[in-house]
């Protein structure tokens, strides 16, 4: 099973069933013409890092279906996907597989 935790972390993230655990991508502080941006000008990316992978939707015969999802892949997502949950600190989304629109490579 895939864990998501931050080294000494206490607390553990376990998806469960379709869930995917996302960590997003830092915002960018200055634009291209060098104007520092205030933090509520910054747009948030709608891009990150698969942390954790559930064990798979839940099929009508009983069995589950295999995620699409692993660790450690990049992903683009909706920007309102998901629910921001904050653990030792950081940030983290926790969101259905089926928020994701793209795997990048």
């Amino acid at each position: 099973m895939a864990t998501a935790t931050k080294k000494k972390a206490s607390v553990r993230l376990q998806p469960i069933g379709e869930r995917i655990v996302v960590q997003r991508e830092e915002s960018e502080e200055t634009t291209a013409g060098g104007i520092v941006l205030p933090d509520a000008a910054k747009e948030k990316p709608a891009r990150g890092t698969v942390i954790a992978v559930g064990t798979g939707r839940l099929l009508d015969d009983g069995s589950r279906s295999e995620s699409q999802l692993s660790e450690g892949e990049k992903v683009l997502f909706s920007s309102y996907a998901g629910e921001s949950v904050e653990v030792d600190g950081v940030e983290y989304l926790l969101m259905r597989e089926d928020d994701v629109l793209a795997v990048v490579e």
